[in-house]
């Protein structure tokens, strides 16, 4: 905890926010990637610290949240066979589909289960071979070599019972998706601390010089996010454009190659649809020709399923940074954690879930005013 408290200390908050007053001049957007760095800065107020000038939007960087509803479909379609043990992480449960979610799956006598690891399934699929054990593969770099670990042990099993579920992404084509846009807003980028773990920063570079954006690998606590974003606004003031690695107490430009070396042999990498996004090339994994007999989508059958997203939810825009929660007119009235309309009200990554958390009476009193 102490470790933890040095990236929470008040008077290097203070100090660090202060730097950034002194720097800044002129108006500067940064996204911050990831959906954690998203609630940090909604509990602790790091927004509220900066002047005016700086305007933080939120990215496409939850993992539930970009799920596309065709996925969540598919799963909805899968966990209510016979037969079945679907399991997934907790913060897809309660992801609306076009009719219902898992929970209600679950509730109607599905065999859904609340996994912390696809090696769960593993050994599920072990101890049940009468069922097919399906696992939900969402998630980034950060996520996906357990899931290759998972489907490595289950064929060196034989384990003919275990499946995936595939909708993992990559976010360097998302940045990407994003840059390119005629709505783009971004000006500098915080880059998840987390991917970089696994999968270094070094494919960034070619996006930074090409887009002339800076990107700045930063950690999740306070200190963390403060001396980003000062690392970030320091650049674009100074007209300089690189990669800086803030993150280097858990980060190195190389990444973890050995999670590397088992996600590119199990999977290979394809266009992937994200919510809000829609196809970005080369932008997620599918399971390679070796390791085919273990994805759902074939073995159920169940590509032909096609889906149309919530007219009145925008969820999309708020991904790709063009509007912030408080700006969706159903935003606390018609979507709210009990009733939401998308993803991003639901997944304790969710961009709209920090809002109605940590700013719900401020953002509705805005909504309002609008």
């Amino acid at each position: 905890m102490k470790y933890i408290d040095d990236f929470r200390h008040q008077p290097h908050v203070e100090l660090l926010a202060t730097a950034i007053r002194n720097t800044c001049t002129r108006p500067w957007t940064i996204m911050e990637l990831c959906g954690g760095q998203t609630h940090a800065i909604m509990k602790y107020g790091i927004d509220q610290l900066l002047p005016n000038d700086i305007n933080l939007i939120h990215g496409p960087g939850c993992p539930v949240c970009v799920t596309p509803l065709q996925a969540i479909d598919m799963a909805i379609g899968i966990a209510a066979l016979n037969g079945v043990i679907f399991c997934t992480f907790g913060d897809m449960l309660r992801v609306p589909g076009s009719t219902k979610d898992l929970m209600t799956v679950k509730a109607e006598g599905g065999d859904v289960r609340t996994v912390y690891s696809p090696l769960e399934a593993v050994t599920l699929a072990q101890q049940h071979p009468d069922k097919q054990v399906v696992f939900f593969a969402i998630g980034f770099e950060t996520t996906i070599p357990t899931t290759a670990m998972s489907v490595y042990q289950a064929q060196q099993m034989g384990l003919k019972n275990f499946k995936l579920l595939v909708s993992h992404v990559r976010v360097p084509p998302a940045m990407e998706a994003i840059l390119s846009s005629a709505e783009n807003k971004v000006q500098g980028f915080l880059a998840a601390g987390n991917v970089c773990v696994v999968m270094g920063y070094q494919e960034y570079l070619p996006i930074a010089e090409k887009y002339q954006v800076p990107i700045v690998v930063t950690g999740f606590e306070p200190v963390d996010i403060l001396q980003g974003i000062l690392l970030c606004i320091t650049q674009l003031e100074q007209g300089q454009v690189t990669v800086e690695n803030q993150y280097a107490r858990a980060v190195q430009a190389s990444g973890n190659t050995t999670a590397q070396q088992i996600v590119n042999r199990i999977f290979k990498p394809v266009t992937r649809s994200w919510r809000g996004l829609g196809d970005i090339p080369m932008s997620g994994f599918e399971l390679s020709a070796d390791y085919a007999a273990f994805d759902a989508e074939n073995y159920f059958q169940i590509a032909h399923i096609n889906t149309q997203e919530h007219e009145q939810c925008l969820s999309g825009k708020v991904l790709q940074g063009i509007i912030k929660p408080s700006q969706c007119p159903e935003f606390g009235a018609r979507c709210t954690p009990e009733t939401p309309l998308g993803a991003t009200m639901v997944s304790a990554e969710g961009a709209c879930a920090a809002y109605y958390t940590y700013r719900r009476q401020q953002s509705i009193t805005e909504n309002i005013s609008q």
